[in-house]
C-alpha cells in the first residue's frame, strides 16, 4: 500500500514523545507502524535536536525550506510556537505538501482563514491537531450520549484546571506570558473544551459569555475563566478553565480534566478524557468513564483502544489518499470561540455571537 511520507517541522518534546514515538508509531516496542502514514525526517532550530530524531531513524533537514524542495515528502505536522504555525503551514501548501498543524491553526483570525483559503487553491489537505476527538473514550461517551441512556440532556461542563505559572520559569513561558501565542488557559485549553463540547453534542457553538477568574497569579496572561456557551440545537453548558489551580499532583491534576454530561436519567463523567493520554494500560493516571443514574454507578470501558495521535494522521492519510482533502475549517472556528471569549471577558461578560 502507498504511504503518505510526513516530515515534522518542530521536534521539540511533545513532537518527538506524543506526535512522532506514538503518532507515527517511532517506538516500535510499543507500536506498529501505520498502514497508510511513515515519518521519514524532522527539521527545528535548535540543531540539538538532530540526535534525538536521528535516534528515531528519522532524516534531518537543515531547515523548513529544505522540507519544502524535497520531492521525497508529501506532508507536513507543523508542532512549531504557535506564532508561526500559519506562515509555515502556509508556505509548505504553496509548495506542494500536505498539512498538519497543531493546535491553533493560526494565532489570528485573519491568518486561519487564510490557511482554509490556500488549502483550497493549492488543492491540499489541511487539518488541525484536535485530537482529544479521537479518544477512544471519548467516542464512547458521544455515543452514550446519542444513545438515549442519559434521559433529555439539558447541561454538560468540560472542565480543564490545574496549576501552572507559580514559578518564575513556568511564569516566563508562551503560556503565561505571551498574548500574542495564545498564551493563557483560554487560547491553550478551552480551546480543547470547546471543541469537544461540539463532538459530544454534535452541535456547533454559536454564542458565549465569559468572565476571567479572580487575579491571584503574577503572571501576564488571565489566571483562569468560566465560559458558558450555547450550541446550535439549543443546548447551552461550559467550560471552566485555571492555571490557579492546586490538585495535589500528577494523580489529582490529570484525573480532574474531563466532563460531566447531565441528563434526566443518568449523569455521563469523564476523568483524564481531556488530555494527552488515549486509554494504555502503562500510561501514568487511567481514564475513567462512569455512567451515573443515581442509584449505581456503571463503569464504561471502549471494545479497543486507539492512539489519539495515530488517528489525527490516519484521517488525514485517508483524505490524501481518497482525494478528499481536508480543509481546516475546523481550526477557524475554534479560534474564533477563543477571540470571543477574550472579548466577552473585556466586555463584563456580554454574549458574544460566533459565526
Amino acid at each position: 500500500m502507498v504511504k503518505i511520507k510526513y516530515a515534522l517541522i518542530g521536534f521539540g518534546g511533545i513532537a518527538e514523545n506524543r506526535i512522532a514515538k506514538e503518532g507515527f508509531a517511532c517506538d516500535t516496542a510499543r507500536f506498529s507502524a501505520l498502514e497508510k502514514a511513515e515519518l521519514v525526517g524532522a527539521a527545528d532550530l535548535n540543531p540539538a535536536r538532530r540526535e534525538a530524531a536521528e535516534a528515531l531513524g528519522l532524516k534531518w533537514y537543515a531547515s523548513a525550506d529544505e522540507i519544502f524542495a524535497a520531492p521525497e515528502i508529501d506532508a507536513v505536522f507543523v508542532a512549531t510556537n504557535n506564532l508561526t504555525h500559519a506562515g509555515i503551514a502556509e508556505a509548505a501548501m504553496r509548495a506542494g505538501k500536505h498539512v498538519i498543524v497543531e493546535k491553533p491553526i493560526a494565532t489570528t483570525v485573519e491568518d486561519a482563514e487564510k490557511l482554509v483559503a490556500a488549502a483550497r487553491e493549492t488543492g491540499k489537505s489541511l487539518a488541525v491537531d484536535h485530537m482529544m476527538v479521537y479518544n477512544s473514550y471519548n467516542e464512547l461517551a458521544k455515543k452514550t450520549v446519542a444513545s438515549g441512556k442519559l434521559g433529555n440532556v439539558s447541561d454538560s461542563c468540560f472542565h480543564m484546571e490545574f496549576c501552572y505559572g507559580s514559578t518564575p520559569e513556568e511564569a516566563a513561558t508562551w503560556r503565561c506570558s505571551s498574548l500574542a501565542e495564545m498564551g493563557g488557559p483560554i487560547g491553550d485549553v478551552a480551546s480543547h473544551c470547546m471543541y469537544m463540547a461540539e463532538f459530544m453534542s454534535d452541535s456547533r457553538i454559536v454564542s458565549l459569555a465569559c468572565v476571567y477568574l479572580p487575579k491571584t497569579m503574577d503572571i501576564k496572561a488571565e489566571n483562569g475563566a468560566y465560559i458558558k456557551f450555547n450550541l446550535a440545537d439549543g443546548l447551552s453548558g461550559s467550560a471552566k478553565v485555571a492555571f490557579s489551580e492546586a490538585r495535589s499532583g500528577l494523580g489529582g491534576t490529570v484525573s480532574n480534566l474531563g466532563y460531566e454530561i447531565y441528563g434526566s436519567a443518568a449523569v455521563l463523567r469523564g476523568y483524564a478524557t481531556l488530555f494527552q493520554l488515549s486509554g494504555y494500560e502503562d500510561e501514568p493516571v487511567k481514564i475513567r468513564l462512569e455512567l451515573d443514574s443515581f442509584t449505581a454507578q456503571e463503569s464504561l470501558k471502549p471494545a479497543e483502544i486507539k492512539n489519539i495521535y495515530q488517528e489525527v494522521i490516519n484521517h488525514h492519510a485517508e483524505s490524501i489518499l481518497s482525494g478528499k482533502p481536508l480543509l481546516g475549517g475546523d481550526g477557524v472556528h475554534n479560534l474564533k470561540l477563543c477571540y470571543a471569549a477574550h472579548k466577552s471577558a473585556q466586555n463584563n461578560g456580554a454574549l458574544i455571537e460566533v459565526k
